[in-house]
């Protein structure tokens, strides 16, 4: 536990210093949202991860309503629908839904013969998958839907339902990939296609894709120093503290900034995996909620690192994940800290 937090915080002080270079407003608000997300921490650990489990439907179905909200009464910025405007604050319920997910689907899975039809068993749990993930992704929110989706699978093959309903749920996903075109925004089509043809579009849909590789090439193995980044300062580069964080890091700290926060996200998915085998053979109900808990913490954790980084360096399409403790934002912030609360 010790090793999970100790390279928690040395990733979010890079993050604090990233933040620091491109903005001292935007560094000082997510200190806040850091002091917040301690006090939260503190007051979970305090109360105890039992009463989340035992109440674990209660905070399903609040959260679903706050996605219901969102659809109807959700701020919109930049054509997205995301957040509810709370005066004070944007509060993004996708991103907390994540972890109150985890804690209800843990606790589903780990409960032995729930149903005696185990295709009905099976049912349940799609429904109960396919509610949120359809709000998230009409909001639209891609980014979330995927981590959400990756979630659901890996705690699906593990659980104890026959694995040929799980094979058939591929199958059915693999057939019917095609028609999920004709599902997406139109900003989301183009993201795809620029991905796929960068040189179509260097000025427009690509823009960003191909600024982000600019700006990590420019920081080359030191990089440019703190707040001295031209890509990020004069923002050649868009989403320079959300989704392009990670480009405007290494262009302040170059590769060995870029690499040391890598390694440091290894350590982090290593002790926590580490942490998660401990409880791998373990029959009880307790164990196994423990299990898949920290099964889907990781799922979620090295999910959106591999895909937003992969997406600064122009080997994934642009999807809009954040990339954990380096990202700006509250939302994001608060709730990964509150996953980390939860923590057996």
């Amino acid at each position: 536990m010790i090793g999970i937090y100790i390279t928690g915080l040395l990733i979010l002080f890079f993050g604090f210093l990233n933040l620091f270079g491109i903005s001292q407003n935007l560094f000082f608000s997510q200190f806040t949202f850091f002091l917040v997300g301690l006090f939260l921490m503190f007051v979970i650990k305090k109360i105890g991860r039992n009463f989340f489990s035992i109440n674990n439907k209660f905070f399903y179905w609040l959260f679903i309503g706050f996605l219901f909200l969102v659809l109807f009464f959700g701020a919109e910025i930049r054509g997205a629908k995301r957040w509810l405007d709370l005066y004070f604050i944007n509060f993004q319920p996708s991103e907390f839904f994540k972890v109150f997910y985890l804690i209800f689907l843990s606790n589903f899975m780990a409960k032995r013969k729930r149903f005696a039809d185990k295709r009905l068993e099976f049912l349940f749990i799609l429904i109960y998958f396919l509610i949120p993930a359809f709000l998230i992704f009409k909001q639209p929110d891609l980014g979330n839907t995927i981590i959400l989706t990756m979630i659901f699978l890996s705690l699906t093959f593990f659980s104890d339902i026959p694995k040929k309903y799980f094979v058939q749920l591929i199958v059915v996903v693999l057939l019917t990939m095609p028609l999920g075109w004709f599902l997406l925004q139109p900003y989301q089509k183009t993201r795809l296609l620029s991905f796929l043809s960068p040189h179509l579009d260097r000025q427009g849909t690509a823009y960003n894709m191909i600024q982000s590789i600019i700006t990590i090439g420019s920081g080359k193995f030191f990089g440019k120093g703190l707040g001295l980044g031209t890509q990020t300062r004069l923002y050649f580069l868009p989403e320079n503290s959300t989704d392009f964080a990670f480009a405007s890091l290494v262009e302040q700290f170059g590769f060995f900034g870029g690499a040391s926060v890598i390694i440091l996200f290894f350590l982090f998915s290593y002790f926590l995996l580490r942490k998660l085998f401990k409880y791998f053979n373990k029959v009880d109900e307790q164990g196994r909620q423990n299990f898949f808990f920290l099964l889907g913490l990781s799922c979620y954790l090295i999910s959106q690192i591999v895909i937003n980084i992969g997406m600064n360096m122009g080997l994934f399409p642009i999807t809009g994940i954040t990339l954990p403790l380096i990202s700006y934002g509250g939302s994001s912030l608060v709730s990964f800290m509150i996953g980390l609360a939860f923590l057996p």
